[in-house]
């Protein structure tokens, strides 16, 4: 299995992230917004800097093999703080290990729950619904998304 490291933002040339947040297969899963441009990628990165710098929080780039594969965190939500998780296609068979590593980090962060929210377009995941205190059909920004509630064992 490929090594898995998280960075800070802060170690990421702007133009790597490009290719990976405007792949086609990927945005159809988030909401829907522009593609990103040398400058807007900046600014969205100057965003998640700010958003590491809070209590609670954790952003990081994922690189799997040396690839830059996209980014993860835990981020405030309206009910708290949500994991996200954004990583390339050719990278999706790691969601499971990097979902592992966020929940050690929300432990450590001493969060007692934890929300995920997935596009409509995703399925639903039979081992979140198993883990899940809560599932509810949700809408965010004019979409409809499936919110997990994760209890974060301590």
């Amino acid at each position: 299995m490929s090594e898995i490291k998280y960075l800070s933002f802060n170690d990421v040339d702007p133009e790597d992230f490009l290719a990976v947040v405007n792949e086609k297969a990927l945005r159809k899963h988030l909401i829907d917004h522009a593609l990103f441009d040398s400058i807007s990628i900046r600014d969205w990165m100057e965003a998640k800097i700010k958003i590491e710098s809070m209590s609670g929080c954790r952003v990081r780039a994922i690189y799997i093999g040396g690839m830059l594969a996209g980014w993860c965190g835990i981020q405030p939500d309206n009910n708290g703080f949500e994991f996200a998780i954004v990583i390339s296609q050719k990278f999706w068979g790691f969601g499971r290990t990097i979902f592992k590593t966020l929940m050690c980090w929300a432990k450590e962060l001493g969060h007692k729950e934890i929300v995920f929210h997935l596009l409509g377009s995703r399925p639903e995941y039979k081992a979140l619904n198993r883990i899940a205190t809560k599932v509810y059909k949700t809408e965010l920004l004019g979409q409809w998304f499936t919110t997990y509630y994760i209890s974060v064992d301590t």
